[in-house]
This record gives C-alpha cells, structure tokens and sequence, in this order.
C-alpha cells in the first residue's frame, strides 16, 4: 500500500482519508500542488523504528529534550495494569527525566519489534529486558512496552503509551 504526499502548498486536512483516485481528482480539480512521491508502508516503518530508536536512545542518556518532538502534547501514559496515567507530553518528560536522575541502567535489550499501520495510525510494541538500580535496590524490569502514534502534519506523533506483561524483580543492595 503507498500514501501520497502532497506539496506543502496543500493542507493535510484537504486531503487525509481520501482515496489514490480521489486524491488525483482533489490536485487537478483544485490545483493545489504536485504529488511529491509515493511513501509506502514500509518507508512509514522506517521512519517509526526510527524514532523508537531515539526514544529509547534519549531516555538512556538523559537527553529527554530529544524525545519532546516525538509526542503529541497530550500523550497519555498508562501506568502498569492501568493503574493511574500521566497526561500531557511535560508530565511525561519529567517522568523519564526523574528516572534518568534516579536510576542507573546497568542492562537494557528490546526484542521481537513489531509495527502495524493502519491509515494514520500506527501501533509499536516490542520486548524489553531492563536491569536497572537504584540508592536502595537493584530491579529486573521486563515486559512489552506499547505505544500508539499517529500521524499529523507528514510526522508521526505517539499519543499513548503503556508497559504491558511487565514483571519487575527487586533485591535490596
């Protein structure tokens, strides 16, 4: 499947939803700009692992400033077995840069990446293995972590988020 991407002569909102036919029709009816190129499902992936990769990357490194253009500015974060969320793309932030603060990250994996887009959404999970420690306690964290993203303005925003089958196994120090 392929998306067309028009000039920026012609507002997202014009064009999103319709079909490749309909699209064509909209440009030479209206005569808003010229289709660019054909993006596929498989470019949108690239560009999702991308900036999962980024993600992870600032968070581990502290540079959560780098993951700011990458949420929407009310992304939501469910907690674990959706206990309680924080709201909002700050909260969020301040959230990964506490533990950045907090935590040291003695070990960090992801595994069995998985990305299914459908129109303007795209939904990302994967497999992480984290051990990690804190003044008190060392902690094995592993579980799925699960966004959701869509896409707004030819960029992909994640609007939630949440960690499902996570186990977390502490010893004190």
């Amino acid at each position: 499947m392929c998306y067309l991407v028009p000039k920026l002569t012609c507002p997202p909102s014009l064009w999103r939803g319709l079909g490749i036919e309909m699209i064509k029709l909209f440009f030479k009816q209206y005569e808003c700009g010229v289709m660019e190129r054909m993006i596929t499902i498989s470019d949108m992936k690239s560009e999702i692992q991308e900036i999962i990769s980024t993600i992870s990357h600032a968070w581990q490194t502290g540079r959560t400033a780098d993951m700011a253009p990458y949420f929407h500015p009310n992304i939501v974060m469910k907690y674990p077995k959706f206990k309680g969320e924080a709201i909002g793309k700050e909260k969020i932030l301040a959230g990964f840069e506490e533990f950045y603060k907090n935590a040291r990250v003695l070990e960090y994996g992801e595994s069995d990446q998985q990305i299914d887009i459908i129109d303007n959404c795209a939904v990302v999970s994967y497999n992480f293995n984290m051990l990690y420690e804190r003044t008190n306690y060392r902690e094995r964290s592993v579980g799925r972590d699960l966004w959701i993203f869509q896409r707004e303005s030819n960029r992909w925003l994640a609007v939630w988020r949440t960690l499902v089958d996570l186990t977390e196994t502490r010893e004190q120090k």
